[in-house]
């Protein structure tokens, strides 16, 4: 009988590739309402290293302006083992705060991108932005879009996709040998307050 099992996705290489990277609930939220990110707590990857893996492969990373005015810190990124430049795209760079290793952009999606891919000296660039994500995806600017689903249903927040009105984008299974395989997963709500 041949096995049939998911395998994991290969570690991550620096190869200057413009990875669209999150954390995600099982229905799609990369954050809570306002950016929250508590319901992580307790969340854990099984993947030894995985964080190493990241933050060497990892040259900068884009973001948002509503994500950094939740997280200003740039220098907690990856628990603060990662350190950086952070790329934080914006209308309005004139009256944001002076922080360390962020720099604030006023520009075009594509220029954002190959600025950050030019400061990542060939390792990658990461988009930590759902909004600055999908355009980069629309424009064609994605090489993977890796995820890590956490057991979780947050059913408010901000949403890894949200394109209301927009096509639907066909996707390729990179970790396994049918690039079209929907992938199953199976979970179990934990049940408060009742013994077992």
């Amino acid at each position: 009988m041949t096995s049939t099992a998911l395998p994991d996705t290969a570690p991550q290489t620096a190869a200057g590739k413009v990875l669209w990277h999150f954390t995600m609930s099982l229905d799609g939220f990369i954050a809570g309402p306002n950016h929250a990110m508590d319901w992580m707590g307790g969340i854990v990857n099984l993947r030894p290293d995985i964080t190493q893996e990241y933050t060497s492969t990892t040259g900068a990373i884009l973001g948002g302006r509503d994500g950094f005015e939740a997280f200003p810190d740039a220098d907690s990124t990856y628990d603060g083992s990662w350190q950086a430049p952070v790329f934080i795209l914006t209308h309005h760079p004139e009256d944001a705060p002076a922080t360390p290793n962020t720099v604030f952009l006023n520009c075009g999606v594509a220029e954002a991108v190959r600025i950050g891919l030019e400061a990542a000296g060939g390792k990658n660039l990461e988009i930590l932005s759902a909004s600055i994500g999908r355009q980069a995806l629309e424009l064609g600017l994605i090489d993977d879009i890796d995820l890590h689903i956490a057991p979780v249903l947050l059913g408010d927040g901000i949403r890894l996709f949200d394109n209301p009105g927009g096509s639907p984008v066909a996707l390729e299974l990179v970790n396994g040998n049918h690039p079209r395989a929907e992938i199953n997963v199976r979970y179990r709500p934990i049940r408060t307050g009742s013994s077992s």
